[in-house]
């Protein structure tokens, strides 16, 4: 219980502690108000001198960070630099740290917009910058440091000399303090450019030979890292016999300090020295630099490998083959470095066991940073890969440097990993074709566990698969299931589950758009079907809108891609149901959003005819903020319209917008909908009767848009169309093979002739070794070399169908017509004429289709349609015959029909379908009717024979 209320008292205290309505600590009183209060009929000028004089810490800092702007006025110049200047730099004695920072940032200003001339800049200004480098507080010191080093960019070379070349100088000597030296070293690195060789040999180079001998390792430190400039003031033949002495020295110091700025300097002045300097002096100390740091792992180890990348590209030109392969060699060995065994753990075991708690925790400490070295210089490796793949060349890298890149994308180190993604886009450009060979290290990657090596690698994908796709493998996934892109893009897609199982939505954004990219490595079905679904399902529920918005960038750029248009139908009505008539109100958000992408990326008439008016019905919704979000589109909507086309839309909008004045309840939509109101009547609307250049001036990227999408649609119909060629084809060569085969069942007593590929079947008894088969006079044989097709609806006659019925031996087996009455007003070609009567001839007139509804054969209400029990005969006039109506190909089809159920079924059940064929013979000539009865009664009996007479 003591505990309980100790508790208890302490979330008192705690609460009373939050208290937000007593006032809080530090505010001023009335006597500070008082004191802060300034006359307001003072000038700015005695306002500035009354304030640096008796105001406050926080009023002179003001006063000095508007010095610039009372020195740029004209009328007041001259009093400024009078009365406030001096003040200003008598208060800086004792000032604070704030104020000597402000100040150094407004002397600095003053130059930099040349507010004051030069010459008084420096008996004013400058002479201050000088004397406050020197000051005990190191902060202010380097404050006016480097206040000063850039204002001896901006001065002449007369001041500096006069000025500034003296003072620092006298900083050098070895008597001044340690701070002193360093920014002499500092200063003589800047000026050094300034001056003709002659003045830096004799005025400069015995102090900077002095400093690079300091005692103090920090300063010989600092004069090595300027010796890069000095040495470039000099000149080629000066460097050689004073610096380079010097440089050689310092790489050799005691000091590691030393030796990292030693070697980072000759790195530096590679691009100063000849090539004789280079084979002779600096390669051979490269190669010990490396090789002391190797051998003793100590704090420049991670210096050499981040510098090597530029030390092996400057000297390159100078090596010989065994060198370079020495450069390779050693690189290979700072990627592996700290990976072959854990040596630190078998250095501690001993101490571990022997020695006091004291050593154990130093040696710890000494593992640790060991191993970080170890990390950090295998990182730095990586990250110059790209510039040794340059050093080596790419048709040398597989045999030299792949199995050093497959252990870098493989390291355990997750740092290591994630520099070697990020560069990864690098290798494939420099690899070219030959970027095939690190695919198993791309996928390796996008497979990683670790957010940051996901992120180097997604950052990069596009360029990584335009490397991919531009190296002589550009073909699609789906074309190629063995290319390098059928193992990349899932595992690109796959990487998709580990970065949204973290909460970094930027990586997700990210990925979301750089997603887009696969349409040019993945076919229309490929992202219909992989990649989409993605992108739907992230829009609706990703978190961050920032997310939802790059899945919907990307989808509707996909979209454009998609070929069939049901796709594409499909995925604008999703977005119109899910997020347009969605129940929740973000959704809802979000489809404005998504219309705006799709006026970015769309063509005006797609929109117009899309999501015009589904995007002007949120007017009427419930929730404010999709009625004051849309409120903010309202003027895109009008820039979309031109007039006389659009005014039903123009007079939707119109509408739209009368409502939200009038009956706007919430004070926010209510002033946004006045702001669209006012940048509405700023928009004019394009009449239509512009001249057409006019036009393209105005709209060349809508127009180009349009164009790509009337393309995607004509490219779908002539698809379309080859596909309904290829199916009939198929269909007509798969029924002319069963004609075929059923034909030769019949045995050698067969007369009906099989098809032949580009011919005619001959007519049977011809003693011509070509039989051809002989139309009659009155018909052109234009199909001659043109293959059967069939009867499609539309195509000759309409309605035409083979009913055949359930039952086995049925007289419905045989081909019959489904007729339909016509109307009152429309007189048919063929007549309907029931069995027994004869057909009546009749005149021709225009043959119109009946009514039938959408997507079925059923007739529709109100039509006569119907269906005979009996085959009807057809009229025998001429002009209505089926030879009038039939092709030559069609009606030859249906004489090879009648003539295989001739042999099948009895006479008697074939009579009135020979009345309908003994017409057609009628109207096409005695060859037909020779053909018929060659064809059909030769091998019948009697009875038949008897019949056929009657008939003749």
């Amino acid at each position: 219980m003591g505990s309980l209320d100790a508790t208890s008292t302490s979330l008192a205290e705690d609460l009373q502690d939050l208290q937000l309505d007593r006032p809080a600590k530090g505010l001023k009183s009335v006597e500070e108000l008082e004191k802060l209060t300034v006359d307001e009929h003072l000038s700015d000028i005695e306002r500035s001198v009354y304030l640096l004089s008796s105001g406050q810490e926080v009023q002179r800092i003001s006063v000095i960070h508007n010095l610039p702007d009372l020195l740029r006025d004209t009328e007041s110049h001259d009093e400024c630099m009078r009365r406030v200047v001096p003040k200003v730099r008598e208060v800086l004695h004792l000032a604070q740290t704030e104020m000597q920072v402000a100040a150094s940032s407004a002397f600095l200003q003053i130059l930099q917009k040349n507010l004051v001339p030069v010459q008084n800049y420096s008996q004013t200004f400058l002479q201050t910058i000088l004397n406050s480098v020197d000051s005990k507080d190191p902060d202010v010191a380097s404050a006016w440091l480097d206040t000063l080093l850039d204002v001896i960019d901006l001065l002449p070379k007369e001041v500096i000399k006069k000025e500034i070349l003296g003072s620092a100088i006298a900083k050098g000597q070895l008597a001044q303090s340690v701070q002193s030296r360093l920014a002499c070293c500092r200063i003589l690195g800047k000026i050094s450019t300034k001056f003709e060789p002659f003045v830096i040999k004799k005025e400069i180079l015995p102090v900077v030979q002095s400093l690079c001998q300091d005692v103090d390792y920090e300063v010989r430190g600092c004069m090595c890292r300027q010796l890069d400039c000095v040495a470039r003031g000099m000149g080629l033949e000066a460097t050689k016999s004073a610096i380079l002495p010097e440089l050689v020295e310092l790489t050799n110091d005691e000091e590691c300090h030393v030796r990292i700025a030693g070697l980072e300097t000759v790195v530096n002045i590679l691009s100063l020295l000849d090539a004789e300097t280079c084979g002779t002096t600096i390669i051979p100390l490269v190669c010990k630099i490396c090789q002391q740091a190797v051998q003793a792992e100590d704090a420049t180890l991670p210096v050499v490998a981040t510098q090597l990348g530029k030390l092996c590209h400057g000297i390159s030109d100078n090596l010989t083959d065994e060198q370079r392969q020495w450069f390779i060699d050693f690189y290979k060995k700072l990627c592996h470095v700290g990976l072959e065994k854990n040596k630190a753990s078998s250095r501690v075991t001993t101490p571990l066991i022997d020695k006091d708690r004291g050593s154990k925790e130093s040696d710890l400490t000494d593992i640790f940073e060991l191993e970080d070295k170890l990390v950090e210089c295998r990182k730095n490796s990586a990250y110059n890969f790209p510039a040794m793949v340059l050093f080596c060349g790419a048709k040398q890298f597989k045999p030299e440097l792949h199995l050093t890149f497959t252990h870098l994308c493989k390291d355990p180190h997750f740092l290591v990993r994630k520099t070697i993604s990020s560069g990864f886009h690098e290798v494939c450009k420099l690899l070219g074709n030959n970027a095939n060979l690190i695919q198993s290290d791309l996928v390796a990657l996008l497979k990683d566990e670790s957010i940051e090596v996901l992120r180097g690698v997604i950052s990069t994908i596009p360029a990584i698969l335009d490397c991919y796709m531009s190296s002589g493998s550009n073909h699609t996934v789906s074309e190629s299931k063995s290319g390098p892109l059928s193992d990349i893009i899932p595992a690109f897609l796959a990487s998709e589950n580990a970065i949204f199982t973290s909460h970094n939505w930027r990586l997700q954004e990210e990925l979301m758009r750089n997603l887009s990219c696969l349409s040019r490595c993945y076919s229309s079905e490929s992202l219909y079907n992989k990649v989409i679904p993605i992108l739907r399902q992230k829009l609706v529920k990703a978190r961050a809108l920032p997310v939802k918005v790059a899945a919907a960038h990307s989808l509707l750029k996909l979209t454009r891609k998609v070929k069939k248009r049901e796709q594409r139908e499909e995925i604008y009505h999703g977005l119109i149901h899910d997020f347009c008539h969605a129940r929740k109100c973000y959704l809802r958000n979000v489809f404005i959003d998504i219309c705006r992408i799709v006026i970015e990326l769309y063509s005006k008439k797609f929109f117009k005819e899309t999501f015009y008016e589904y995007l002007l019905e949120l007017h009427t919704d419930s929730v404010p903020n999709i009625r004051l979000s849309l409120c903010s589109i309202l003027p895109d909507l009008k820039r979309l319209l031109i007039l006389p086309t659009d005014r039903g839309l123009l007079q939707q909008l119109d509408a739209c917008v009368r409502k939200l004045l009038v009956s706007e309840k919430d004070r926010d939509v209510s002033d946004g909908i006045q702001s669209a109101v006012e940048e509405l009547d700023k928009i004019h609307i394009p009449m239509q009767s512009m001249t057409r250049r006019n036009f393209f001036e105005q709209d060349l990227d809508d127009q180009k848009k349009e164009e790509e999408e009337k393309l995607l649609l004509d490219n779908e119909e002539k698809e379309l169309k080859k596909e309904e060629e290829a199916a009939e084809k198929k269909k007509g060569d798969k029924r002319n093979l069963v004609s075929a085969k059923k034909g030769s069942e019949n045995g050698s007593s067969s007369r009906i002739p099989g098809p032949r590929k580009g011919s005619r079947a001959g007519l049977s008894g011809s003693n011509s070794t070509t039989k051809k088969f002989l139309y009659p006079s009155h018909i052109t044989p234009e199909d001659d070399n043109k293959p059967v097709a069939p009867l499609t609806k539309g195509a000759g006659t309409s309605n035409n169908k083979l009913v055949k019925s359930k039952s086995i031996n049925c007289i419905s087996q045989i081909p019959r017509r489904d007729f339909e009455e016509l109307d009152s007003k429309e007189v048919s070609k063929t007549k309907i004429v029931p069995p027994g009567k004869a057909p009546a001839s009749t005149t021709s007139t225009t043959n119109k289709p009946s009514k039938t509804t959408r997507g079925s054969g059923i007739p529709a209400p109100g039509s006569a349609g119907t269906r005979r029990a009996s085959v009807p005969t057809i009229s025998t006039s001429r002009r209505g015959s089926l030879g009038g109506q039939l092709g030559t190909g069609s009606y030859y089809s249906l004489l090879l029909l009648l003539a295989w159920l001739a042999r099948q079924l009895t006479f008697s059940a074939l009579f009135p379908s020979f009345a309908v064929v003994f017409s057609f013979c009628i109207s096409a000539g005695t060859h037909t009717a020779k053909f018929i009865k060659n064809l059909v009664f030769s091998d019948f009996s009697y009875e038949k024979l008897s019949i056929y007479q009657i008939m003749q």
